[in-house]
């Protein structure tokens, strides 16, 4: 006999952005279904964000120290099988009971197994015992499938078994020499984590002309000199045609169009990603398969009947970022439930920070995006290292902080910062973009002095003139 259970609410997808739309639904009266082929909590939790922030944290503190006169002397070394254990941890092992316990906490049951889409508001779930069950959703169903690491077409990639940012924050032990193919968030994070790790030689390889190519280039200039310091081998403009690994567990050589041959025990892949499509029945609903999910803003899925499919998180392609990914839920979870929400955010204002030292944080647009919309452009700057708490966070500290000010509307729509610890100025900017905070009112938010805000007060004197 077939096993059949009705909700109101089947979330595909048991990540950060699934488990945050089954809570609000829940919260709002539904009952709701997780089904997770992996583990509760997704990417983030086991092979992103926390893992390899905790790589990170250990040599950022060290770095912090030495650039202190009174502390450097006393600065120790980096303790690399404490820092994977410490990883390990942040990843809970790799078990999820913790995170499954969570969501029978809030009354959401989980179905664990292999889900597709079967038709109008139905997902079948193939389960690890080998069992089939049938979800019926009354209301609505929510694709949160996420992304994963994408490969892209160069001879013999696919061949050399590199590592993506799943292999990468769980390594066991740190080559000596790593190559590093991309320059965006994830290739630079951890090419700076295994070379302060111990690693030999890193090497990263980025076809644009700069790092993190889609920020100002100022950004990626600051931080490729910053990663070139503590010898990493920086190659911008670099375009990969061909890798190699002879043996299983041979080095890998790969090469560039120049005919540069580049050779290390490992080859980070970090180009990007791509939408989790491919195997959850998209063609049963008149879908392709494989790509991005076209949402509206209240993240519908065009092209669907009835309206009951949704989708939330990098599945969409609207914003790769975990806590955009939240935000799209905490809406679905109200919308399905029948409240009038929007998520416009993703086209304001969207967060985003590189956990580097220095870190690059920003939000809203660049300056050339403001510039290709139309908008009347003044951009302020300001160096983060004169400020009085740059200054005191030790010798050397620089950094620019820039704000993209709409010159009519006399509003902030852009601001990147990059120096130490700059992320936790990124939501002051974040409130100003949303909120629509004109400069003058700004002149009212005090900053309190000496904290890296102060640097807010500086880029407002370089706006109205005062120097």
């Amino acid at each position: 006999m077939d096993d059949v259970r009705d909700y109101d609410v089947i979330v595909l997808g048991g990540g950060s952005t699934g488990e945050n739309a089954a809570w609000y639904a829940s919260v709002n009266g539904l009952r709701a279904v997780v089904v997770e082929s992996e583990l509760v909590g997704g990417e983030c939790s086991y092979w992103a964000c926390m893992p390899s922030k905790a790589l990170l944290r250990p040599g950022e503190v060290l770095a912090a120290a030495r650039r202190v006169p009174a502390a450097r002397a006393g600065v120790g070394q980096l303790d690399v099988d404490r820092a994977l254990v410490t990883r390990d941890s942040f990843a809970s092992g790799w078990d999820d009971a913790a995170q499954a316990g969570w969501l029978a906490g809030i009354d959401v049951d989980l179905v664990r197994g292999r889900g597709r889409l079967a038709g109008e508001r139905t997902v079948v779930v193939d389960t690890p015992g080998g069992e089939r069950v049938t979800l019926t959703a009354r209301r609505a169903v929510v694709v949160a499938t996420g992304s994963s690491a994408a490969v892209p077409p160069i001879e013999g990639l696919r061949d050399v078994d590199g590592w993506d940012n799943r292999a990468v924050t769980s390594a066991k032990e740190i080559p000596r020499r790593l190559l590093v193919l991309g320059g965006g968030v994830v290739g630079v994070e951890m090419a700076q984590a295994f070379r302060w790790l111990g690693a030999e030689e890193v090497t990263v390889v980025e076809r644009s002309e700069r790092l993190l190519s889609t920020e100002e280039p100022f950004a990626g200039e600051e931080l490729a000199k910053a990663l070139s310091a503590i010898g990493v081998r920086v190659l911008t403009g670099a375009e990969a045609t061909s890798a190699d690994r002879p043996g299983p567990d041979g080095p890998v050589t790969l090469t560039l169009a120049d005919g540069t041959e580049l050779t290390g025990d490992e080859l980070l892949v970090a180009t990007g990603r791509r939408a989790n499509t491919d195997d959850i029945g998209l063609d049963t609903i008149g879908l392709t398969p494989g790509g991005y999910l076209d949402v509206d803003d209240e993240l519908r899925v065009r092209g669907v009947d009835g309206g009951w499919l949704y989708a939330a998180g990098d599945v969409n392609g609207r914003a790769l970022l975990t806590h955009q990914g939240k935000y799209q839920a905490r809406l679905v979870g109200d919308i399905v439930a029948g409240r009038r929400r929007q998520a416009w955010a993703d086209h304001v204002a969207v967060p985003r920070v590189t956990f580097t030292d220095p870190q690059v944080a920003a939000v809203g647009m660049t300056e050339a995006r403001a510039r290709s919309e139309g908008i009347d452009v003044r951009t302020v700057a300001y160096d983060i290292g004169a400020t009085a708490a740059g200054a005191l966070a030790g010798k050397d500290v620089h950094g620019t902080a820039q704000l993209v000010i709409d010159a009519d509307r006399r509003l902030v729509v852009g601001a990147t910062f990059v120096g130490p610890g700059v992320g936790e100025l990124l939501h002051a900017a974040t409130v100003a973009i949303v909120g629509r905070v004109p400069i003058d009112t700004l002149w009212h938010a005090v900053p309190a002095f000496p904290t890296l805000s102060e640097v807010w007060l500086r880029l407002l004197e370089q706006e109205r003139g005062v120097s």
